[in-house]
């Protein structure tokens, strides 16, 4: 049959790209993984510094002389700095390699969720970091204040690897 085989193919192909699109849906704009380990790496221009189990840097707010500025989903902040919730049933996170595991914590925020701190600081990942090793949040000013990564120390890296960046 002329056009069946194409026809065929193209039912095959949208019924694809549906499947996959359904597995994106939904509203949280939590990360799809939440990591309960961090550990220290070295990440282009910046040293070692602070990642998630996943070898994805994380970052902090900061504003001043003010720490921990809040970042919140009605802000529209944590679209773009999606925020780390432990998962359900998870009291702590865990210290990997080259961590001062004494510096990391947690807090619990008004939403209920169990979040994981470092010296303090509340972390949050870039969603514009495709995969470890990137750091292409650092020194974003956003959101009322800038963004930097953190050092084994639990201090902002305050080196600036994104000049000028801002939303």
């Amino acid at each position: 049959m002329p056009g069946f085989r194409t026809t065929s193919l193209t039912v095959i192909g949208v019924a694809a790209a549906i499947t996959v699109l359904a597995g994106c849906g939904g509203s949280s704009n939590k990360a799809a993984t939440p990591s309960t380990e961090f550990s220290i790496a070295n990440v282009s221009n910046l040293g070692d510094v602070l990642v998630d189990g996943n070898g994805r840097t994380v970052y902090i707010l900061t504003s001043g002389d003010h720490t921990n500025v809040p970042c919140n989903d009605a802000s529209g902040c944590t679209k773009l700095w999606p925020d780390l919730p432990l998962p359900s049933g998870t009291t702590a996170a865990k210290a990997g390699k080259g961590l001062n595991a004494s510096l990391l914590g947690t807090k619990k925020l008004s939403d209920g969720e169990t979040y994981p701190t470092y010296n303090g600081w509340l972390i949050y990942e870039y969603s514009g970091d495709s995969s470890a090793g990137q750091a292409n949040g650092q020194g974003i000013t956003s959101f009322g204040g800038t963004w930097y990564a953190l050092n084994a120390s639990g201090d902002p890296v305050t080196t600036t690897t994104n000049p000028g960046g801002g939303y």
